[in-house]
């Protein structure tokens, strides 16, 4: 499964926020834990419907996402 078909966004599930394979675990979620120091392990662990290449396309998508160029008036 390509990284980023791992990512799915639904208007009518989380508020239409980004979520890991049509799961209810947000991307948020997942940057959440590991920027508190979680280990990817222990995160898989507590979420066993998760998968490691979840966390890296959520890590990948964010990149992609915050890098993508706007234009502000």
């Amino acid at each position: 499964m390509p990284l980023f078909d791992r990512i799915t966004l639904n208007p009518s599930q989380c508020g239409g926020r980004p979520c890991i394979r049509g799961m209810r675990i947000r991307v948020s979620d997942v940057l959440d834990l590991l920027g508190t120091g979680v280990e990817v392990n222990e995160i898989l662990s507590d979420y066993p419907d998760l998968k490691r290449e979840d966390i890296y396309a959520a890590l990948v998508w964010v990149a992609r996402y915050v890098d993508d160029p706007r234009l502000s008036a």
